[in-house]
Parts: structure tokens; C-alpha cells; sequence
């Protein structure tokens, strides 16, 4: 894992944050060529259906009305987040094509691909984060376990012979579970889908019994009982609609895990775009209408400065490279 000191990770968003907390005057360069005046691209390294797709989505209906230009959504999957992430960094840095990031792409991959082809914290410009979103063991109406304590009970009886899906290798919700497996002992097989949407589908097929995903994706099934939802993995409990899932922490006392996705920027973004978008979005994610529509979709926002998402970004890469380092976890498994 490539060693990342704080000066080196805050030196982008240190700046960002200059900019941010100078006078709010409209610089020449954007009073002689305004931005936005063409549609705005996000960039989502995962399938539609995923946690960092839907909120993505949400994000950028709102700030077309705001910005009175359109935001598409371009949904790049596969390869746990790389090529996508890659295709981010190489974009132009004039604004346009602004990178959806996730606790897998910048929090998990620099650990778990020692020759990672980007550097979180130094080939982007960290803008805010978005969201938390837990994430919920889930399991099939089938399955025999009805609560956490029994999963661990017969994943102790016979080891080896249950199987979880997840969003796919290095992702949060992989780790998660496997940060679980660690700390109850157990051994559960993983499946790894390309996503979060093709692994639900076959758990809702009965093709798999067990999944660990984010509480947003799995909302839909947990509500309509197609699925029952085992625990969080949060420390505290999920807001309503599923404020009634017990949290890991309940069984295995200190355990706290959350998925996550915010925005940011190729590296040479002008940073008075970075500020804009900061604003912007710290203003949307304050509205009180939109912390409802989070919620409702049992998230919570988590909007910050530049600064801020940059210091959080590097805790997620020190805390994501102790449980790789712990269970030897490697691409693909």
C-alpha cells in the first residue's frame, strides 16, 4: 500500500479550501467564460441499482434545475471500480466531468491493488462527500436463520457450506462482511457479483442465500419482504424505514462499518469550480426536503469541505488496509 502523509493528502484540498473561505466574488476567468454552459458528466464506476448510482441520480436531477444545465449520469461498471476511476482521472480538468467516488474505489482499492494505476488523494481534488449508507446483512425468505445470533450459529455448525453475495471483490460491502466473518469466526463463502443489482437479483431468485449490501440498494426488497434483513452494520441503528435491524455492534460489541460516495474532481480542476460545486452541494444536502429523501432511503448526508472529505478519505484508506492486511484478502476472492 503506498504510504500517504497528511501534507500530501491535503495539499489539493487545502487549496480547495482556500478558495472556499476567500470573499465570494466571481473570478475573471469564470465571469469571462461561465460554468456550467454545457450538460455536466458524473462518472459512476458501478451498475444502475447501487448505492453510489441512486444517490448520483438524485444529485444530479437537482443540480440540473440549479446549474440550468444538464448533469448526465454515465455509469462505467466492472473491474472493482478501476477503469472507470482511471477514465476519471484522465478526463479534462475544466469541470465537466466530475468522478462519483465510493469507500471501494478510494477508501478499499489502494490497499487491495498495491499497483493501483490512481492515487485518491493526489490524482483527484476531493470536492464533499454525499452520503453514508449502511450496510445490512440480508438473506433470503428461505434461509433458516431468522436473526444474526442464529447465522452465526450455523455458520459455526457447518463451516463452509453458506454463501454471501456481495457488489463485487474490494468493495465495502465484501470487506464488511468479511471484517464480520473475522470477528465471529465464521467461514461463509463469498460470491462476487458485478454489483449490487445482479447479486440482489439472484438473491431475490433464490440462487444465493445471503448478501451484504447497502442499506439504500436492499431498501426496496427489505420493505416489501422479499428479503429479511439479519443486522447493520453501523453502530447505531439505521433511520426509519429500517430502524428496527439490530446493528452488528449488538452481537459483536465495537463493530461500526458504513458505506459511502461522494464527488470529486481530476486534479487540475480549476478550484473555483471545485468551490462552486462544493457550495452547491453542501446547500442541497442541508435542504430539509432532501435530508428526508435520504433518509427515506436509510442514508444520512454527510456533506464537508474539501478539507474535510480529504481527512475522511484518508481515515476509510487507513482503516480499509488493516482488515485487508487482516484477512489476506486479494483481488478476486
Amino acid at each position: 500500500m503506498r504510504s500517504y502523509t497528511r501534507r500530501r493528502a491535503l495539499t489539493l484540498a487545502g487549496a480547495a479550501g482556500a478558495v472556499l473561505a476567500a470573499p465570494a466574488v466571481v473570478p475573471s476567468a469564470l465571469a469571462q467564460a461561465p460554468w456550467p454552459n454545457k450538460p455536466v458528466h458524473f462518472i459512476v464506476p458501478f451498475p444502475p441499482g447501487q448505492a453510489a448510482d441512486i444517490f448520483a441520480r438524485l444529485m444530479a436531477e437537482k443540480l440540473t434545475t440549479l446549474w440550468k444545465q444538464q448533469v448526465i449520469v454515465e455509469n462505467k461498471a466492472g473491474g472493482s471500480g478501476i477503469p472507470a476511476t482511471e477514465y476519471g482521472k484522465a478526463a479534462t480538468p475544466d469541470g465537466y466531468t466530475l468522478m462519483v467516488v465510493s469507500s471501494g474505489t478510494f477508501g478499499v482499492n489502494p490497499s487491495l491493488f498495491p499497483d493501483l494505476a490512481y492515487r485518491p488523494l493526489i490524482d483527484f481534488l476531493p470536492i464533499s462527500n454525499i452520503i453514508l449508507v449502511p450496510l445490512v446483512i440480508v438473506a433470503h425468505p428461505s434461509f433458516p436463520a431468522k436473526t444474526l445470533d442464529e447465522l452465526i450459529e450455523l455458520a459455526r455448525k457447518e463451516p463452509g457450506k453458506y454463501s454471501y453475495a456481495s457488489a463485487g471483490p474490494g468493495t465495502a460491502q465484501h470487506l464488511a462482511m468479511e471484517l464480520f466473518k473475522l470477528r465471529a469466526k465464521l467461514d461463509i463463502v463469498h460470491v462476487p457479483y458485478k454489483g449490487s443489482g445482479p447479486a440482489m437479483a439472484d438473491l431475490l431468485g433464490g440462487h444465493v442465500m445471503l448478501m451484504m449490501d447497502s442499506a439504500a440498494s436492499a431498501l426496496g426488497p427489505i420493505v416489501d419482504r422479499r428479503i429479511k434483513a439479519l443486522a447493520v452494520t453501523t453502530a447505531r441503528r439505521a433511520a426509519s424505514p429500517l430502524d428496527g435491524i439490530p446493528p452488528i455492534a449488538d452481537t459483536l460489541p465495537g463493530f461500526d462499518a458504513a458505506g459511502w460516495s461522494g464527488l470529486a474532481a481530476p486534479a487540475r480542476t480549476p478550484l473555483e469550480i471545485v468551490a462552486r460545486v462544493n457550495r452547491d452541494l453542501q446547500a442541497l444536502l442541508k435542504d430539509p426536503e432532501m435530508i428526508r429523501q435520504i433518509e427515506q432511503r436509510a442514508a444520512m448526508p454527510a456533506p464537508g469541505s474539501p478539507i474535510e472529505f480529504a481527512e475522511f478519505i484518508k481515515k476509510e484508506i487507513d482503516t480499509w488496509g488493516e482488515v485487508v492486511r487482516a484477512t489476506g484478502t486479494k483481488p478476486g476472492n
